[in-house]
């Protein structure tokens, strides 16, 4: 069976019943448009891809600098995840007692030990161990625990003066979710992405403005939401 016959059943071994049911039922049961929001899907993910991949790069490395300003210690702080993430016990609604920072110290040291694979024993660059840090990472240094120990020290100064953690936090928080969605290659089309084209935006402007009009002048989200079948 081709894709090309009038038999469509290989879509379901292609994509499985399920799978597939979500965009026929969203074709209101139109078969060949499910198929056309399926190609659509995927291309519109490509788009977010695109500008999160952006976004991200420059999220990290504003983060970065913010981290590695000040302070006598010349090792880099991925090589010192207690300066900036010491213990910070919290209690549960179970009553028990946690360290809040220990998953970031674990993340960097992971990331740590992922850049250091192919180093023949020789301690990793820090923009290796950077990159290594996925989304996550950085989307949790904006929340309201690290508001007085990271954001209003350090953190503040990766965006435009003024800008507050909430303005930050609230718009990474729906593009962390969405790019959850698009690296598991999940439907979009039940979201509000014209909304979600605006955090990426609104996000790079309190980086940088010339950021913001490079991601704007180089997007194709807005195409494709235009293009919707």
């Amino acid at each position: 069976m081709t894709a090309a016959s009038d038999d469509d059943s290989w879509l379901e071994d292609w994509l499985s019943p399920p799978r597939f049911a979500v965009y026929v039922n969203a074709a209101d049961g139109d078969r060949g448009r499910a198929r056309q929001l399926y190609e659509w899907n995927a291309a519109v993910s490509a788009a977010f891809h695109h500008d999160l991949g952006h976004l991200e790069v420059a999220l990290r490395n504003a983060y970065d600098r913010a981290l590695s300003q000040g302070g006598s210690d010349r090792r880099h702080w991925v090589f010192d995840p207690f300066r900036h993430f010491p213990p910070q016990m919290r209690r549960a609604a179970n009553g028990r007692r946690y360290d809040a920072n220990e998953t970031s110290r674990v993340m960097i040291q992971r990331a740590v030990d992922e850049a250091s694979k192919d180093s023949a024993g020789v301690q990793p660059a820090p923009g290796k161990v950077i990159a290594e840090l996925n989304f996550g990472f950085w989307r949790f240094l904006s929340v309201r625990r690290l508001h007085e120990s990271l954001w209003v020290p350090r953190l503040h100064t990766a965006f435009r003066p003024g800008t507050s953690r909430r303005e930050v936090d609230d718009p990474v928080v729906r593009l962390h979710k969405l790019r959850n969605r698009v690296a598991h290659h999940e439907p979009l089309f039940a979201l509000d992405l014209a909304a979600r084209c605006t955090d990426v935006l609104t996000v790079a402007s309190l980086l940088s403005e010339p950021l913001h009009a490079f991601i704007e002048e180089h997007s194709s989200c807005w195409k494709f939401l235009a293009e919707r079948p």
